[in-house]
């Protein structure tokens, strides 16, 4: 079984997709286990702040590290450790065969002007993007993941040559 854990600041947006259509009914089946993290029980003043303006000036605000990394601790031992950024490598059909076959895959997401750079640096194995754009935060982009990965498990789609068969499977486009 595929776990996947979530680390967010706002879980209630990706609760809905863990228990609707293929992702739902891979985790009913079996095949995987989300484990939503709400960043902010990574806190440790009484208004739960997870943010800071960055150490190197600039506009905007920054997710502050600690919370991620204590949020990493809890789960134990971890494979791949997937930010997504705007400004990752491009996530391609390649890596959601790769973070299909794993063990466990945790996602951080991202929110306000970015994270902490030692979160990118320290924690996460790799920076993955969805697109040329920004989103208000890594939410979006870790339900394109989350469900590209899901439906890849054996026993996910009622038939399994039907996402093999996808269209970017061997390079091809159709």
């Amino acid at each position: 079984m595929l776990t996947i854990d979530v680390v967010t600041l706002f879980p209630e947006v990706i609760a809905p997709f863990t228990v609707a259509s293929i992702p739902g009914r891979a985790a009913a089946a079996g095949l995987v286990k989300f484990n939503l993290v709400q960043l902010r029980d990574f806190t440790h003043d009484r208004h739960h702040t997870v943010d800071d303006y960055p150490y190197g000036g600039g506009a905007g605000m920054v997710l502050k590290p600690e919370p991620f990394f204590e949020a990493a601790e809890s789960l134990g031992t971890l494979e791949s450790v997937v930010l997504l950024s705007a400004r990752g490598r491009p996530f391609v059909h390649d890596d959601a065969v790769r973070l299909s076959l794993g063990g466990r895959l945790t996602l951080l997401c991202g929110h306000y002007k970015d994270v902490d750079e030692r979160v990118a640096t320290g924690l996460a194995t790799e920076e993955l993007s969805v697109g040329d754009f920004v989103l208000s935060g890594g939410e979006p982009a870790a339900l394109c993941v989350l469900d590209a990965v899901v439906r890849l498990l054996p026993g996910a789609l009622g038939d399994h040559e039907s996402a093999s068969g996808d269209s970017h499977y061997d390079g091809r486009l159709s």
